[in-house]
């Protein structure tokens, strides 16, 4: 699987010519599938913010509003219910997969309830495109600060990369650089801190910082 994991989205030119390079052709050649299902798991979101998300509408419907050739909504609560024969083709035809922010363990869970989880190292040419927690979920921790989830065992999540995220640099008063090293120290790995005008791109096994924006990697 190839990875674009933001903080805010595809919020410049940069990030956005680096999602093309890893869809490999123009957006609108391309069938999206977006995943709201971590705004479920935090207090501060919910059905009018996930409609936000879904629908295209600002202010948080930055991904699903780039001029998909198609796009559906994958909502992985609901996939358990309903059989890996129905949900795992959708997956499978799907060029990108947009997963919305909120609470990462919350998502973690139910990627792995689902079954997505154990689905993702099968995608070899599927493009993951994360917003925050949507971001936060593939890496190995996110510290305790970050769950919001009441129900949550501890702060691990899938591990898929060897570094933590620190999002939304200097967007709310509390992310502060000074928070982000005090964070660091409990992760206890390495760590990118980035703002909202820059991402991570993964693929092949190669991490690349794009940035129009502030970042800093904590070793």
């Amino acid at each position: 699987m190839k990875l674009l994991l933001t903080s805010g989205g595809v919020t410049n030119t940069s990030i956005r010519d680096a999602l093309v390079d890893l869809l490999g052709r123009p957006i609108a050649d391309c069938d999206a599938l977006c995943i709201p299902t971590a705004q479920w798991g935090h207090p501060m979101c919910g059905p009018v913010s996930v409609r936000g998300f879904v629908s295209g509408l600002p202010p948080s419907g930055g991904l699903t509003s780039l001029g998909w050739k198609s796009l559906g909504v994958l909502e992985l609560s609901a996939l358990p219910s309903i059989g890996a024969e129905r949900w795992v083709p959708w997956v499978r035809d799907a060029d990108v997969l947009l997963v919305d922010g909120g609470d990462a363990t919350y998502l973690c869970h139910w990627l792995r309830e689902s079954g997505l989880a154990d689905l993702l190292p099968s995608l070899t040419e599927t493009v993951w495109v994360g917003v925050s927690a949507g971001s936060m979920v593939m890496t190995p921790r996110i510290g305790t600060e970050f769950v919001e989830w009441a129900a949550a065992p501890d702060d691990h999540t899938l591990g898929v990369v060897d570094f933590s995220i620190f999002p939304h640099l200097g967007v709310f008063a509390d992310n502060t650089m000074a928070a982000a090293e005090r964070w660091a120290v409990e992760i206890g790995g390495p760590a990118y801190v980035i703002d909202d005008e820059t991402a991570i791109k993964v693929a092949d096994g190669q991490v690349e910082v794009i940035s129009e924006g502030e970042w800093k990697l904590l070793a």
